[in-house]
């Protein structure tokens, strides 16, 4: 079986959850004995017929015309959508039957919900990471639920033994509260949590990339008014200093608009941390009642969260769940499942 990985030609720039799916799903697969490459659009005489499927990761505009060009060819693929909205199947559903009509009268009008719509009907089969993203797609685009089969994201098991006393030996600091993540990117909610941080005397290390944007200059702004906050401006996820800040931590606080579920979280989890997360986005169906949950719009709800994390004794029981059900080779061995499915229909 020879299989293709393609995604949104800014994947690997923006070092965020996709990235991590994608490689540690190809590294694992080509573990099990599957070939696996990674989309090169810049081979000539490109054929697309030497794999027998392709294997998408994002549902937006950035893959549209590769999905539609193989649709209209009748070559197999899959899509892991990384979709989700706050809004309701039935908003999803009145704005995918309204881009459907203007397309028919206004060429060149579209919106996002139609594209990942089009995507997601024309795949073999359809990839989320939640069943609150499975049922969105169901319900919001009118897809039957056996085309469905979630697949969770993973996490890499070298979380589990990493050392603290590397971060602390650096920066000094050890039990303190701590986001990986993006930093100006409006969903992620950096801002917000630096605002609930305000009222807290307790040290907090922000670790992310960031995205020149309004919401990063407020964000550095009201972070540089605390003594308490440290600003880590991008680790790599492969260094062993982002696996040791993870173990030094004491409370991980990911207070995004939503997550499906964070891989950043299970990182944090599996190293040791308790966990502070938003409630939206599927969390729950990886966190349990393992983790504590807050409202991300709202300030005081994510200081409550944090003051009850960093109360509770840290135990072994988020690890041991995630170990248990969350590694990549676990997540491989259930896509390499759909990916016989299709050849066995």
């Amino acid at each position: 079986m020879k299989i293709v990985f393609a995604s949104y030609p800014t994947v690997m720039m923006r070092h965020g959850g996709p990235k991590t799916q994608i490689i540690q799903t190809k590294k694992y697969l080509s573990e099990m004995g599957i070939h696996v490459e990674l989309l090169d659009m810049w081979q000539t005489d490109l054929n697309p017929n030497k794999w027998d499927l392709f294997h998408l990761f994002g549902s937006t505009i950035g893959n549209y015309d590769l999905a539609a060009y193989l649709s209209a060819h009748h070559i197999k693929y899959v899509i892991s959508p990384i979709f989700f909205t706050r809004r309701s199947p039935r908003t999803v559903r009145w704005v995918s039957s309204v881009d459907h009509f203007m397309r028919h009268i206004a060429r060149g009008t579209w919106s996002a919900y139609g594209i990942t719509g089009d995507i997601c009907r024309n795949a073999d089969r359809i990839l989320p990471n939640t069943q609150d993203e499975a049922n969105l797609i169901s319900e919001g685009f009118g897809i039957s639920q056996e085309k469905i089969h979630v697949i969770p994201n993973g996490v890499e098991e070298r979380f589990a033994n990493a050392d603290p006393e590397l971060f602390y030996k650096k920066y000094g600091i050890k039990d303190f509260i701590l986001n990986v993540g993006h930093i100006g990117r409006d969903r992620k909610n950096v801002l917000g949590l630096v605002r609930a941080l305000k009222d807290i005397d307790h040290p907090a290390v922000i670790i992310g990339k960031v995205t020149p944007s309004k919401e990063a200059e407020l964000t550095f702004q009201e972070a540089d008014k605390n003594k308490n906050i440290t600003i880590i401006e991008g680790l790599s996820h492969d260094s062993d200093m982002l696996a040791s800040a993870y173990a030094a931590s004491k409370v991980f606080v990911l207070p995004a608009k939503y997550e499906t579920p964070g891989i950043a979280a299970l990182e944090a989890g599996l190293a040791g941390a308790n966990v502070v997360i938003t409630k939206y986005g599927g969390t729950k169906e990886y966190f349990g009642d393992l983790a504590t949950y807050v409202d991300p719009y709202s300030v005081e709800s994510i200081k409550r969260g944090i003051l009850q994390a960093l109360e509770h004794k840290t135990n072994n029981k988020l690890k041991s769940h995630i170990q248990q059900n969350f590694l990549w080779d676990k997540v491989a061995k259930k896509t390499l499942e759909v990916y016989h499915a299709i050849f066995n229909d």
